[in-house]
């Protein structure tokens, strides 16, 4: 059916103003398409060409990332899950997506909440999904101003993921902390 069509039957196909939030249902929907294949990955591995593009927000609480890399990406990363990636983990109770990969021949884990994904995406099929994220994230109240890195070890039988923006030679000992304090929007009092 065209688009002709449908508006002569009284569908139009493009969202109107609302009064319903459609397009934040739609949108959870879409992240919802990406957690299924993300934990289709984790349990099932990766069939055939299917590849997965993850863009997130390097800037939202609660990413967990090596420094070096934070510091080159200070607000947004793209990361490919292909062929060389381990322990990939949807946490839906902790709304948190953990994956290991290689950067410049050092394994890491990153955390990313699914708060912070802002694409996703599966070029095999032509599968892109844009998600709305707030340019200013939200902060817990309460919430600490430090979040600990630690830095994973790559399984033996798994191969080492390679990135072309990373440097090699690189050496991080042990876990790395991160100020979030820099990311607080202040106030018209100042930090509280």
């Amino acid at each position: 059916m065209s688009d002709d069509h449908d508006e002569e039957n009284g569908f139009d196909t493009a969202l109107h103003d609302s009064l319903m939030p459609y397009d934040s249902w739609i949108e959870d929907a879409y992240r919802q398409v990406m957690l299924r294949a993300l934990e289709h990955a984790a349990a099932q591995g990766l069939p055939g060409d299917h590849h997965f593009y993850l863009t997130f927000r390097t800037d939202w609480p609660g990413v967990e990332m090596p420094d070096r890399l934070r510091a080159q990406y200070p607000h947004e990363i793209t990361i490919v899950l292909q062929h060389q990636f381990w322990d990939l983990k949807v946490d839906r109770t902790r709304q948190i997506i953990s994956v290991g990969l290689s950067f410049g021949g050092i394994a890491s884990t990153l955390v990313i909440p699914m708060a912070a994904v802002s694409a996703f995406a599966d070029p095999h099929i032509r599968l892109a999904l844009r998600f709305n994220v707030p340019e200013q994230p939200p902060v817990p109240e309460g919430a600490p101003n430090v979040v600990a890195v630690q830095l994973a070890t790559a399984p033996e039988a798994t191969p080492k993921a390679t990135s072309t923006d990373s440097t090699d030679g690189e050496k991080d000992d042990g876990p790395q902390v991160v100020s979030l304090a820099a990311f607080r929007k202040k106030g018209p009092g100042g930090p509280g």
